[in-house]
């Protein structure tokens, strides 16, 4: 009966999500000049800002889409497309894309101009595709809203307690002394909240709409428009929709439009694919260490109020990982009831057999966390990686047209586990420096803005992150000699050392062929603690179109990655550490094997892209909309 419910919430979600998708992709096609009639909608009546778009043209069917004369082309061919232009241009509507908005607004606001700001998301609503742990620290959101309190934000549930343990085995725990912990001035949690980071999310779009930003969920942008004259960025192009699985054009085809601004800023969050194709492009990472990466696996659980203590924080290292692999858990008490339950394991780990998902469930069998856990019930789920390389892994940030911002970039407090705060003032600084670009004279569509790279060198920030730069790369030696530098690192020299840790590796490249490797054997789940993949994957309420191209592809020229090196070598590891279930390998018609690609089952985590063999898959974005739909992750 709990399938059957869940099956029919799944679909309910998967109706809502197609009817938003079409209003949005209605406000598009009716032209952005519209948006001027919606903002006469009181803003207590903008449900999204799509939704007002669409009651806007309905009344002024008679705006059209503005054009803009430009030679421009997509990196996908020529095809001719609807155009829409604005000041800036943002992708993603995550808390660095929605601060950024925010941010440029005001700036406009300021200086009584005015300014068109676009936000595009992928995802099917604001909030849909965002996961964190997450522990909040208010410090940029003090900075771009200080009345967030009043204006009721979704912080609703302050630190009162934190505590660090060490997990020798799966029956005990060693706690860490709060006063030790806390010499570390970014181990400290005091002041921070416990957070849903899609509600914020959510919360930061309605204030972006309020000041006239127009917000379009439900678009995928699927690569970047480049003048062909100067190569600079002119925006982004939409993604097709209503292609076959066979590639041929559906009743429903409509090539993407372009999103043209003068300034286009990159905050997709991690491992965003028009990020790294502009990173590549550009040579933006030139000079600069590999990025590394994490897998994040979370569950929300409803727990018996007897079990749950509003503002509760809790951290772990060792058990279940063993002493050469990065990473650590996390327990958050969030009001009412809530649990927010995960694990993060560095994707520079070496066992091909080793399966995130799995060490979660077998994290959640340890008694104490067990007996957290009896009587409640697991409600949500979800995957996505993280950036682990630090200050050493950052990019160069500017681009002609453009900039990136957010952990697109990589700006994770490592030892911190926060990076919320860090995507705001980075999205801040660029959605500032671009603004003031495009309203002074003399700046030209194209060009390159290298102040906001010195205001993010400048700024808090990057202060922060060269404190802590040498944490993540000194567990490379293993947990105790990581945890013992780590710790003289954060509490007494506090980054002050003269010298800094690189590294040249890529995560896929730590993995060890399978022949040196002991196999691991996981429990098999009770369905009352522990899950199968499938059985939590409905928890993420995950759709895609089924009738269009896989958005995961095998790259042309490593094409024979997979059944010469993957699986002989390396016994197929993307079978295990995929959160979702999305690649294995079958029987052949031949009577070999083949690799199978469930791209339905997608929760845009991006490890794949990150741990395959030689990064053999190309993660490219699917049809707008698809995608899990997490509801308060």
């Amino acid at each position: 009966l709990e399938t059957r419910l869940s099956e029919g919430v799944s679909s309910a979600r998967r109706q809502r999500t197609t009817v938003r998708a079409m209003l949005s992709r209605l406000a598009l096609r009716s032209g952005r000049a519209a948006v001027v009639a919606a903002s006469r909608v009181p803003p207590k009546c903008r449900l999204s800002a799509s939704r007002c778009i669409v009651a806007a043209a309905a009344r002024a069917p008679e705006l059209a889409v503005s054009r803009r004369g430009l030679q421009a082309r997509g990196f996908s061919g020529e095809v001719e497309r609807e155009k829409m232009e604005f000041d800036i241009v943002i992708v993603g509507g995550g808390p660095a894309g929605l601060a950024a908005a925010i941010r440029a607004k005001q700036v406009a606001e300021k200086a009584g101009k005015e300014l068109s700001v676009c936000v595009v998301e992928k995802g099917a609503e604001i909030g849909a595709h965002i996961l964190s742990g997450n522990v909040f620290e208010p410090r940029a959101l003090n900075e771009l809203i200080p009345e967030w309190e009043q204006k009721g934000a979704p912080l609703d549930t302050p630190v009162v307690s934190d505590s660090f343990y060490w997990l020798p085995s799966g029956k005990h725990a060693v706690p860490i002394p709060g006063p030790l912990l806390h010499l570390a001035p970014d181990l400290r949690q005091s002041g921070n909240y416990i957070i849903s980071l899609g509600s914020l999310c959510r919360w930061l779009g309605e204030q972006a709409e309020e000041l006239g930003v127009e917000i379009y969920p439900g678009f995928a942008a699927a690569e970047p428009v480049i003048d062909e004259g100067t190569g600079a960025v002119l925006g982004v192009q939409l993604a097709d929709v209503g292609i076959a699985k066979d590639g041929r054009k559906k009743d429903t085809y409509e090539p993407g439009m372009q999103l043209l601004g003068r300034q286009t800023i990159l905050a997709e969050g991690c491992r965003g694919s028009l990020s790294e194709a502009i990173m590549e492009r550009f040579g933006l990472r030139e000079g600069v260490s590999p990025q590394h990466y994490g897998l994040g696996i979370k569950e929300v659980w409803e727990i018996p109020e007897e079990h749950h203590v509003p503002g509760t924080v809790v951290h772990t290292v060792g058990w279940p990982l063993d002493m050469m692999t990065y990473g650590g858990s996390f327990i958050y008490h969030m009001k009412p009831n809530l649990l927010h339950i995960g694990l993060v394991v560095g994707l520079d780990y070496s066992n091909p057999y080793l399966s995130p998902y799995q060490e979660l469930q077998k994290f959640k069998q340890h008694p104490r966390v067990k007996a957290l856990l009896e009587g409640g019930k697991c409600i949500s789920y979800g995957a996505r990686c993280l950036n682990e390389g630090g200050i050493q892994a950052i990019p160069k940030l500017t681009f002609p047209g453009g900039m990136i911002a957010g952990c697109g970039a990589g700006f994770l407090n490592v030892p911190k586990i926060k990076g919320s705060h860090t995507a705001m003032k980075t999205g801040m600084l660029a959605g500032e420096a671009a603004a003031e670009a495009t309203l002074a004279s003399g700046e030209s569509v194209g060009a390159e803005i290298v102040k906001y790279e010195s205001d993010v060198k400048s700024s808090w920030v990057w202060e922060e992150l060269s404190r802590v730069r040498n944490f993540k790369p000194a567990w490379h030696a293993g947990m105790i000699p990581g945890m013992a530098y780590g710790s003289a690192s954060l509490m007494l020299t506090r980054g002050k050392e003269p010298w800094t840790f690189w590294w040249d590796k890529k995560d896929s490249e730590y993995t060890k062929p399978a022949s040196q490797c002991k196999k691991i054997e996981y429990p098999k789940p009770d369905g009352v603690y522990t899950f199968e993949i499938l059985e939590n994957l409905i928890r993420s309420g995950v759709n895609h179109e089924h009738d269009q191209p896989a958005h995961l592809k095998v790259k042309e020229d490593k094409a024979g990655v997979p059944l010469e090196e993957s699986l002989p070598t390396y016994d197929g590891p993307e079978g295990r550490f995929c959160p979702a279930k999305v690649y294995e390998y079958v029987q052949a018609e031949d009577g070999g094997m083949r690799l199978q690609i469930n791209a339905q089952n997608c929760v845009h985590c991006k490890c794949c892209s990150i741990k395959t063999p030689q990064e053999y898959i190309k993660w490219t974005v699917p049809e707008g909309s698809g995608g899990p739909q997490y509801a308060a992750m």
